[in-house]
């Protein structure tokens, strides 16, 4: 089955949005799923690391979407792009959004990031803006932390962004306000692994099931139990990661917009599933080192602001 094809996002209020899922629990241990009208049950749906989650589609334009990691009121703080108007992001020819030949995302880009966030922690001025592509994309900035890479920020937007400004945004959104995790510090940075993603190949899913784990990024709206319109997304990685198959990412996802009532194959048939591709780079704090050691003196942490190298 093959979606319909749309060169942009869905055209509605431009979001922010947490993205990634975490590393085990696995959903297919203790929990059941079917393809039938039985209801699906999800371990820890009352308490655990897989509680529900909020997600809150307000007048203002605004929504909360949370990880897998906290439960209710926990939800990441989001924010309206600032910019008016939403811009097209740029497709992959024939489906090679993931081609090595056609990316468009850079180290270069994780290393802006870790600019970006090091002036802000040391109170140097902003970096210069840097040189690689301006062009318009949805994207996502993700921290991880640890050799067992632990989520420690995720924060994006579906609404395409100029890149120099977007990432300058969502790296400081996604360091210090996604509220399921407390800001990140001085002391954390030697520790820290950034990821840019950024969104292309928007297409329009025949049903909940057009789509492939591991390939596809999954955005799903669907109404709640309450009548309100929800959605919630999964990055590519995300599923794959988790080892979950499509009805369980999907069911996850419903959990993570805060659907709670029993999940039924019918209630599945409802949603609507947008699939994307993702162009992602990650960089770890000692490569970026690297890449900047010219801008330090001695090797010292207190180093000169590091946008010198921008000039």
């Amino acid at each position: 089955r093959m979606g319909k094809r749309r060169c942009v996002p869905p055209l509605e209020p431009k979001l922010a949005a947490g993205c990634c899922g975490v590393k085990k629990p696995k959903l297919s241990g203790s929990g059941t799923h079917s393809h039938g009208n039985q209801a699906t049950t999800l371990p820890g749906s009352s308490s655990g690391p897989l509680q529900n989650h909020q997600h809150t589609d307000g007048n203002n334009g605004r929504e909360n979407v949370s990880d897998l990691t906290l439960g209710p009121g926990n939800s990441p703080i989001t924010r309206m792009n600032p910019t008016s108007g939403a811009l097209s992001p740029l497709t992959r020819p024939n489906g090679t959004a993931n081609s090595t030949k056609n990316l468009v995302v850079t180290a270069e880009m994780c290393c802006y990031c870790f600019d970006v966030l090091y002036c802000h922690l040391y109170g140097f001025p902003q970096p210069r803006l840097p040189r690689f592509t301006n062009d318009p994309y949805p994207l996502f900035v993700t921290w991880k932390t640890g050799r067992d890479k632990r989520l420690r920020g995720c924060i994006g937007t579906f609404s395409a962004m100029n890149l120099h400004s977007g990432l300058r945004e969502y790296t400081l959104t996604s360091a210090l306000k996604d509220s399921r995790f407390p800001p990140l510090t001085r002391e954390e940075l030697p520790k820290l692994f950034c990821s840019v993603s950024l969104l292309t190949n928007f297409e329009d899913a025949s049903d909940y099931l057009d789509w492939e784990v591991g390939i596809h990024g999954i955005r799903i709206e669907f109404i709640n139990e309450k009548g309100v319109k929800r959605t919630a997304t999964y990055l590519p990685e995300v599923a794959k990661e988790q080892d979950w198959d499509q009805i369980q990412t999907i069911d996850s996802l419903l959990r993570k917009g805060g659907f709670k009532a029993p999940i039924t194959n019918d209630f599945r048939k409802t949603i609507k599933l947008t699939r994307y591709r993702s162009e992602k780079v990650t960089i770890s704090y000692a490569e970026y080192m690297a890449s900047r050691q010219h801008c330090f003196q001695n090797g010292t942490l207190h180093a000169p602001p590091l946008y010198n190298h921008y000039s």
